[in-house]
Parts: C-alpha cells; sequence; structure tokens
C-alpha cells in the first residue's frame, strides 16, 4: 500500500521533479545559469508558451487538438499592430478609422477569438476532425498575416505597445504579469466553475457528458474561443517586446505548446491534466531551451533533443493510461 502511494506521488509530481532536477544539473554546468538576470530571462520566454500553452490545455482536456495557435498568434499581433500604427481606411467613403493602445488591444483578442470561433464551428457543426480543422486554420491564418502585413514587417509601435513585452512594474517584467493573471483566472475556470468541470466530462467520456445535458458542441466552441483568445495575447506580447509585427512570428509554436502540455501531464485522449501541470511543462520546456543555448549546443540538435522529450512524454502518459 505504502509502495502504491509513494508511486502515485510520482506520476503525480513527474514533471516538477524533472524540473528540479533539470536546474541541479544546469547549476553545476553553467556558472551564468543560476542568476536572477537568465531567471527573469526564462520567465520573459516562457510567457507567450504558457499563454497558447493553456489554451491548448482546454482543447486537449475534450480530447481535440489545435495546431493552429502559432498562426492565430501572428495574425493577432499583426492585426493589432497595423491597427495602432497605419489605422484603417476607407477611400470610398472618405472614411478614416484610427486605434488607440486599447482599441488595437483589444481587435488583436478579437482577431484570434474570430479565427478560434471559425475552428469551434467547423469542428462541432460540420464534424471536422480537429487535426484538420486546425491544420487548414494554419494555413489560412498565416495567408491572412502575409496578405495584412504585405510580407513586410510593421514595426515603430511607440513606446506604450512596448511596455507589455519589455517593461517592468514592481520589479517584475510585465509579460510575467500578464501570464501569472491568466494563470489565476484559468485555474478558477477549470476548478471552480461548471464550465471547467464539463470540460473534464467531455474529454472523460463525451457520450456520457452528452446524456447527462452538457451541451458539448457549445463547449467545445467556447474552448476553442479561448484558445484563439490566449494565443492572441501571446501574439501581442511577442509582438510588444519585438516591437515589430513579423509575418513568421510563432512558427514552431504549436510544437512547444503541444510539448508543455504533455510534459505538464495532460492526457492526449482527454479528460485528465491541469493548467498548473501545463505550467510546470512550460518550465520545463523553457529551462530546456535556456539551458541547451547556455551549453552552446547547435540549434539542429537542440530540435532534435525536444523532439525526444515530446516523445518521451507522449510515451509516459500512455503507459500511465494503461496503468
Amino acid at each position: 500500500m505504502e509502495m502504491a502511494t509513494v508511486r502515485k506521488t510520482v506520476l503525480r509530481f513527474q514533471s516538477l521533479f524533472a524540473l528540479l532536477v533539470m536546474i541541479v544539473i544546469m547549476s553545476f554546468l553553467s556558472d551564468k545559469f543560476l542568476t536572477v538576470d537568465n531567471g527573469w530571462n526564462v520567465m520573459r520566454q516562457i510567457s507567450v508558451n504558457v499563454c497558447i500553452s493553456m489554451g491548448m490545455t482546454l482543447v486537449i482536456l475534450t480530447g481535440g487538438i489545435d495546431l493552429s495557435v502559432g498562426s492565430i498568434l501572428a495574425f493577432s499581433g499583426a492585426f493589432a499592430a497595423g491597427l495602432l500604427k497605419n489605422g484603417i481606411e476607407i477611400p470610398a467613403l472618405n472614411l478614416f478609422i484610427g486605434f488607440t493602445f486599447v482599441g488595437a488591444l483589444v481587435a488583436g483578442i478579437a482577431a484570434g477569438s474570430a479565427l478560434g470561433t471559425i475552428n469551434g464551428l467547423a469542428i462541432t457543426r460540420f464534424k471536422v476532425p480537429p487535426f484538420v480543422a486546425t491544420l487548414a486554420m494554419l494555413t489560412m491564418a498565416r495567408g491572412l498575416t502575409m496578405l495584412w502585413t504585405g510580407g513586410f514587417p510593421i514595426t515603430g509601435l511607440g513606446e506604450t505597445f512596448a511596455f507589455i513585452g519589455t517593461g517592468w512594474f514592481a520589479g517584475i517584467p510585465m509579460p510575467v504579469w500578464i501570464t501569472a493573471i491568466l494563470v489565476i483566472l484559468m485555474v478558477v475556470l477549470t476548478r471552480r466553475t461548471p464550465f471547467g468541470r464539463h470540460i473534464y466530462a467531455i474529454g472523460g467520456n463525451e457520450d456520457a457528458a452528452f446524456l447527462s445535458g452538457i451541451r458539448v458542441d457549445r463547449i467545445k466552441t467556447k474552448v476553442y474561443i479561448l484558445a484563439g483568445a490566449l494565443s492572441a495575447v501571446g501574439g501581442l506580447i511577442v509582438t510588444s517586446r519585438l516591437d515589430s509585427a513579423q509575418p513568421n512570428a510563432g512558427m514552431g509554436f504549436e510544437l512547444d505548446s503541444i510539448a508543455a502540455v504533455v510534459i505538464g501531464g495532460t492526457s492526449l485522449s482527454g479528460g485528465k491534466g491541469s493548467v498548473l501541470g501545463t505550467v510546470q511543462g512550460a518550465l520545463i520546456i523553457g529551462v530546456l531551451n535556456n539551458s541547451l543555448v547556455l551549453l552552446n549546443v547547435s540549434p539542429f540538435w537542440q530540435q532534435v533533443i525536444k523532439g525526444l522529450v515530446i516523445l518521451l512524454a507522449v510515451i509516459t502518459d500512455r503507459l500511465s493510461s494503461k496503468k
């Protein structure tokens, strides 16, 4: 009985144990790792991944997948930057609409939510498999980004906008503040609301959830809308940090997002996992990326190592599910 309890505890906190082991090893391998500056650097780097990974967590909890988070991130950031910098001009009506800082932020998040809505409706109304629907959105959103930017970066967004990604408040970087607030909101949403309980019910057994009166399609659609909105927040942070909306922003971000979710203990079959586990997974990915850079590991080998980490995480998930 005691061994079973120990095994259960290890499985529950395995991502946290892995993170602590990585920190201990890196503290011996590099004298630059355990420094305040490097610590804040890691936290700033993972802030974007945490944002999009929380949305990915909700999607995977329902038994779905979202491959479009990186492209939605890019379009949302570029859309907000374009409105802030250039506004909207309608020559036929001799009309020009300018956007304030807050207006551009709201418009960017609304754009991400709109693309997430399309994902949700395609999956629930037209029964398109999540993999196919979000793969299509990955391509569409990237194309929209290219059309909106003309293939060129949108730069010179001003100090107010730059504060989101580069500013500090009370000694803590703004991206960390934004991410921390969103993490608290998502934890409350998943643990303390009927909506959160319905997400887990759908992932555990969709047919049983439907028969118990849960509006499965409505919940799923809302989940994809939230995933789009959270990707948009990540896009605003990236654009602000660079003071530039890059057409190719967010490429490959879906890989790190899925890795953070799986490493954090969320089951790919749905119904099992947590937002806090995903935060731990994002920390592991962030520390791993930072460690490989500090150790001067080739970028090509970095991709190989990250792929192996994801594969091991999925294998662990499958083995624990069978048990």
